[in-house]
């Protein structure tokens, strides 16, 4: 899921990385807010509170969420630069090293949560959020070649609409393919969303650990297979 990517993946790798991938963006995603009042992976909410907040005058929530945005694209900047390290070095798995670097940062993210100052722990855990946020998607970006999006759900919804109409003309069953891929995308990371509040009212900041092991169990098989098909 983790190894193979571009032309080289099967619809049903793609559909995999989607709804896992998804849902846990989702919970994420969900759990920030009930937290802390912030959608972590959410740009166009952001970027409108900005618009918002500057029109108005109010200089302090405009800042923070210009930071959320700027954290986000900080994490896809810094994911892509380290995929194009390791697409020069010839690295198979640099995908799965990815996933396993946002598992190892929300982990520790995670441990240090309890221990932040009160006043300031929701403004770091969403900031914190929104870069592992980006990371995530870029790298999921990449590997599909931009087949999969995990956290953009407005672009997806968009072509949930596209793909229904290209069924009523009858187009051919790529549309299809693509409809349900993005229905697979949209429904996982609502699901991973409901299931992400729910456990946050369960675990408080330890999800956050939850999900980071997660995403470890799911990196390292494909780095693993990675090293298995470098050294043949």
């Amino acid at each position: 899921m983790l190894v193979h990517e571009g032309e080289a993946r099967t619809r049903a790798k793609d559909e995999s990385l989607a709804w896992t991938f998804a849902a846990l963006a989702g919970a994420l995603n969900t759990a920030g807010f009930y937290a802390f009042g912030a959608y972590s992976s959410n740009m166009t909410g952001n970027v409108s509170a900005l618009a918002d907040h500057l029109g108005l005058g109010e200089v302090r929530l405009a800042l923070h969420a210009l930071a959320l945005v700027a954290a986000f694209v900080a994490g896809a900047m810094i994911a892509t630069l380290l995929i194009g390290i390791g697409r020069g070095r010839s690295l198979r798995g640099v995908y799965a090293y990815g996933v396993l670097a946002e598992a190892v940062l929300l982990a520790a993210l995670g441990a240090i949560a309890p221990w932040l100052p009160a006043d300031g722990r929701g403004a770091v855990l969403a900031l914190g959020l929104s870069f592992l946020l980006g990371l995530q998607n870029a790298t999921v970006t990449q590997i599909t070649d931009a087949r999969v999006r995990t956290t953009h759900v407005t672009g997806m919804v968009t072509d949930i609409g596209i793909g229904l109409a290209s069924l009523l003309e009858r187009r051919p069953a790529t549309d299809r393919a693509k409809l349900r891929l993005h229905l697979v995308t949209v429904a996982a990371f609502l699901a991973g969303g409901i299931l992400g509040v729910l456990l946050y009212r369960w675990l408080g900041t330890a999800l956050l650990l939850v999900v980071a092991g997660l995403l470890a169990m799911l990196a390292i098989p494909g780095i693993s297979t990675a090293r298995r098909l470098q050294v043949g």
